[in-house]
C-alpha cells in the first residue's frame, strides 16, 4: 500500500494544497490521472474545480467521481484517488451509500495511490470515531476504509495554557476515546503529513505528532520518525 494522509489541505498563510506539493510531486511521479472524491463538501462542483486546478499546476490531470455514471465502474479503474476534506459524517455516508467502501480499500491494497487530506485522512482510519466533525448526516456505519491499524485526529490542537475556555481540550477528548477502545491514535498537527509504504508509516513534515495508547501516558513522535515502531507494543 502506498497513502499521502495530509492534516490539513491549507495552512494559515498559504494556498490550497501549497505546503504539501513537494510530498504530493515525489508520491505520484511525473504524471498521473487521479480520481477526485468530492463527497465531504455539498458544493462537489466548486470543489473539484479548485483541486482540478491545483493539480493541474503541478501538471495532473483531475477528474471528480461525481461527474461519473457509475462511481464503483470509476473506482475500479482508477490509477490513484484523493478524497478531500470537509465533513467526515457526510464523507463515509456518501462512500457507503455508493457501496465503494470496501472497493477503495482493495484497490489500495492492491497498490493504487491513494491522498486523503483531513476527512480523506480520517477514512483509511478503521473508523470515523477520532474525526472532529459534528455528526450532521448519520452513516449506515462509523467503520472506514480500515487501511491503518490505528486512528488518526487530524487538526490535533495542543491545549493552550492561556485560555479560559473551560471546555475539553483535544487531549482530554481523546483520552476518552481510549477509555472505550483499544486503538490508537495519532494527534496529526496542521502541516504534518504522514507517508504509508506498505507497514512503514513515516512522521514528515515541521511539526511532532501526539501518540495516544491506553494505558500509556501521551508521548511526541518527531519528523523523520517511524510511526509504526512507536506503534508497535
Amino acid at each position: 500500500m502506498r497513502l499521502l494522509l495530509l492534516s490539513t489541505s491549507t495552512l494559515h498563510g498559504s494556498g490550497y494544497l501549497d505546503y504539501a506539493e513537494s510530498h504530493i510531486r515525489e508520491f505520484l511521479g511525473a504524471s498521473a490521472r487521479v480520481l477526485f472524491v468530492p463527497y465531504a463538501l455539498a458544493d462537489q462542483d466548486g470543489y473539484t474545480e479548485t483541486a482540478r486546478q491545483r493539480f493541474e499546476r503541478m501538471g495532473y490531470e483531475l477528474y471528480s467521481i461525481h461527474h461519473q455514471d457509475d462511481a464503483a465502474r470509476a473506482v475500479g479503474r482508477a490509477d490513484s484517488i484523493f478524497i478531500g476534506g470537509g465533513n467526515t459524517f457526510r464523507l463515509l455516508k456518501a462512500l457507503q451509500d455508493n457501496a465503494i467502501v470496501e472497493l477503495i480499500a482493495e484497490r489500495v491494497r492492491e497498490g493504487m495511490p491513494f491522498i486523503g487530506s483531513s476527512a480523506g485522512t480520517n477514512m483509511a482510519c478503521p473508523t470515523l470515531k477520532t474525526t472532529n466533525d459534528m455528526p450532521i448526516v448519520q452513516p449506515p456505519s462509523f467503520n472506514a476504509l480500515g487501511l491503518l491499524n490505528f486512528q488518526i485526529n487530524p487538526h490535533y490542537l495542543d491545549p493552550d495554557p492561556n485560555s479560559k475556555h473551560m471546555g475539553e481540550t483535544r487531549e482530554e477528548r481523546l483520552r476518552q476515546y481510549l477509555e472505550e477502545n483499544e486503538i490508537p491514535v495519532v494527534g496529526l498537527r496542521e502541516g504534518s503529513i504522514l507517508w504509508v509504504d506498505g507497514e512503514r508509516v513515516t512522521l514528515r513534515g515541521e511539526k511532532s505528532a501526539r501518540l495516544f495508547k491506553r494505558g500509556v501516558a501521551p508521548f511526541e513522535i518527531e519528523p523523520g520518525a517511524r510511526v509504526d515502531q512507536a506503534l508497535a507494543p
